[in-house]
């Protein structure tokens, strides 16, 4: 969420996720893109994906919801929908991200 602002490429929102899992050592099991946009449709622009160069723009609402999927065992994804405002992104949820275990 901290990558998007206005100006900034989709593209470059989606490498910001993808080099934070990459370090961690999950970067293979990261398999689709890091966001859509939200609007009238489910999924529509702006995608947020590597080989989207279209900058970011005031007023855009999105998801930033990078996963990773491990093959035959499980996988993760925490999903906020993110608006772009002049001053950076505004996250619209603010649920805690704290581990639980059941």
């Amino acid at each position: 969420c901290a990558a998007a602002r206005p100006g900034v490429s989709c593209e470059s929102i989606d490498a910001a996720a993808r080099d934070i899992i990459a370090e961690a050592g999950y970067g293979d099991y990261f398999i689709h893109r890091t966001g859509h946009g939200i609007g009238i449709e489910t999924h529509e622009e702006p995608y947020i994906v590597s080989g989207n160069g279209a900058p970011m723009e005031p007023g855009f609402a999105f998801s930033v919801e990078p996963g990773i999927y491990l093959p035959g065992r499980h996988g993760a994804r925490i999903e906020d929908i993110v608006v772009c405002t002049d001053a950076g992104a505004e996250r619209l949820n603010n649920t805690p991200r704290d581990l639980v275990i059941v």
